[in-house]
């Protein structure tokens, strides 16, 4: 019989109790939060230690304007008054770094340097697998995320990334969920409806 590793508390803390928040308590989270965050997920795993994930922290009301008009109109307000915003993003020149993360190959930075299409192929895969792992992060400090999908891509980069190395995935709100933050849960697959074995 398999055993869990980590006590019921943090199963639930990560997995079975958390939720997506859609409301935050105000007021500031501590300066350094997202610096925590990622001390945690810095270790999550990426093809060919390749770390494409690149995170744009939005933090002064004048960037916090120009993000909004990019939102799906019903993420606009929970995003204008969420205590950290976090814009994730693909780095597309990620192979900039590879010499350094992966040592072991020779030249590693010009094979992945060499087809720019499989290389923003690799950088989108791989900092979708990352950002995962920085909800996780989020909620292992005791805090809500809120990822969003309803954003205009195109709009952010062109806003915060103008010159195409990065290219943005997902935005995430992050605080202390306020009360009623949650919509009523939605039913999960069972395990026999997703497993196949052969």
């Amino acid at each position: 019989m398999t055993t869990m590793k980590l006590s019921t508390d943090a199963q639930d803390l990560l997995f079975r109790t958390a939720r997506t928040a859609n409301a935050f308590e105000p007021g500031p989270l501590p300066s350094d939060t997202l610096e925590k965050i990622y001390d945690l997920v810095r270790w999550a795993p990426s093809s060919g230690n390749t770390q494409p994930l690149r995170y744009l922290s939005v933090e002064s009301g004048e960037a916090r304007a120009r993000l909004v008009p990019h939102l799906a109109e019903g993420n606009r307000d929970k995003t204008a008054s969420a205590p950290l915003v976090v814009v994730l993003a693909a780095d597309m020149e990620f192979y900039e770094h590879m010499n350094e993360l992966l040592p072991y190959m020779d030249n590693a930075r010009d094979y992945f340097a060499a087809d720019k299409e499989k290389a923003a192929e690799n950088a989108r895969f791989n900092a979708i697998l990352q950002a995962g792992y920085f909800i996780l992060g989020i909620r292992a400090l005791g805090l809500a995320a809120g990822p969003m999908l309803g954003f205009d891509p195109a709009g952010v980069d062109q806003e915060f990334f103008p010159d195409g190395r990065f290219k943005s995935i997902l935005v995430v709100n992050i605080g202390h969920p306020a009360e009623n933050a949650w919509m009523e849960r939605l039913p999960r697959m069972g395990a026999e409806q997703v497993i196949t074995s052969i």
